[in-house]
């Protein structure tokens, strides 16, 4: 993992960024670049194919993507391992995201996953987002943080899902996805 040592705005992050072939993503002003693992990856696959298989189950159930640019402030672009949008017609038409996901995915990566249970979640916390998981693939676990309702100001549902259970969501009704299919033991 390679990170900055000067802090940057968005704009100067893009700018950096044109030339690099890893991802990276711009974290409290400081560029993250980390090559994602196998074990990552396949846990990415896993869930980004079940939430897409569920959307396309019936109309109006939105849009799952992988890997997207989300722009949410001066100092901060992120690029969630798997994100749900519940009205597509939310999402950006140019490259960067601006608007927040529904549902954004963190997968564990060695190198990154302090940030994503620390400052990536407060942000997000911060930002509105209605549901985050914590896909933990050294634990083989997964932690869903929601809110109760739309005008909650944080994160107050906190849920640990193991090995051996389900994962659902309030927003995605009739999903279901066995956290054991997620990792290969």
């Amino acid at each position: 993992m390679a990170m900055t040592k000067t802090r940057m705005t968005v704009e100067e992050f893009i700018d950096a960024v044109a030339d690099i072939r890893e991802p990276a993503q711009l974290i409290d002003g400081v560029m993250v670049v980390d090559q994602p693992r196998f074990r990552h990856q396949d846990a990415v696959g896993k869930i980004y194919s079940a939430l897409l298989a569920w959307t396309e189950r019936h109309d109006g159930r939105g849009h799952v993507s992988l890997p997207l640019d989300v722009i949410l402030d001066r100092n901060n672009m992120y690029g969630p391992d798997v994100l749900w949008y519940a009205d597509e017609t939310r999402m950006e038409v140019d490259d960067y995201q601006r608007g927040m996901p529904d549902l954004v995915v963190e997968v564990s990566s060695p190198s990154t996953w302090h940030h994503d249970v620390g400052k990536k979640r407060e942000m997000y916390e911060l930002h509105g987002l209605p549901e985050l998981w914590l896909v933990d693939t050294v634990g083989c676990d997964a932690r869903v943080l929601g809110r109760s309702g739309p005008g909650a100001p944080c994160f107050d549902l906190d849920a640990k899902v193991a090995y051996d259970e389900v994962l659902t969501s309030p927003q995605l009704p009739g999903f279901e996805l066995p956290l054991r299919e997620v990792f290969r033991l």
